[in-house]
């Protein structure tokens, strides 16, 4: 009877465990929060999405910011524009970035590229609560069926300054 609760047991340590109980990865999350369909590791999601989503370098709501694979982020990253605050900042929902399974909204990315294309990104570390430290590479967004246009105009434009003078004292911690 010993040796069986004793197998009984050794069992029990090898049956998954609910998807509940394990953390919250980014490609589940984004597929949850938007209206791309997608599977796989973050970083294949570009590529997936080629003739079956319209994909570019400017942020749209609703849209998923695709980052590629790189020595932080080896399977890359995916999240959520929530809102677009002007054409280098955006605020994003997402999962696993500041720590495994920790889920964040309204999180500011800023678009760091020197051309504006957002081919580099640095987005907002919760444990430093700054942005982080290093810049991701990205390879753009994937954007929803009827997913809002590109960054505000006119008065949200000229808003911009005020945005970018809001957030200039914030120091990147270390």
């Amino acid at each position: 009877m010993k040796k069986l609760v004793a197998a009984l047991t050794a069992l029990s340590a090898l049956v998954a465990v609910p998807a509940a109980a394990r953390p919250l990865q980014c490609a589940p999350y984004a597929r949850e929060h938007s209206a791309i369909d997608l599977y796989g590791n973050a970083a294949t999601w570009w590529s997936q999405a080629q003739g079956l989503y319209d994909r570019g370098k400017a942020p749209r709501s609703g849209s998923v910011l695709v980052f590629k694979a790189s020595g932080a982020m080896p399977v890359g990253h995916v999240a959520v524009v929530r809102k677009v605050v002007d054409s280098r900042h955006v605020m994003l929902d997402h999962a696993n970035w500041s720590r495994p399974g920790m889920i964040e909204t309204s999180a500011l990315a800023e678009d760091v590229s020197p051309n504006g294309d957002w081919s580099s990104v640095r987005v907002w570390y919760a444990q430093t609560g700054s942005l982080g430290l290093r810049a991701s590479p990205a390879f753009g967004f994937i954007y929803a069926p009827g997913a809002a246009d590109t960054a505000p105009t006119g008065v949200a434009a000229a808003q911009h300054g005020a945005f970018e003078a809001a957030f200039s004292d914030l120091s990147v911690k270390g």
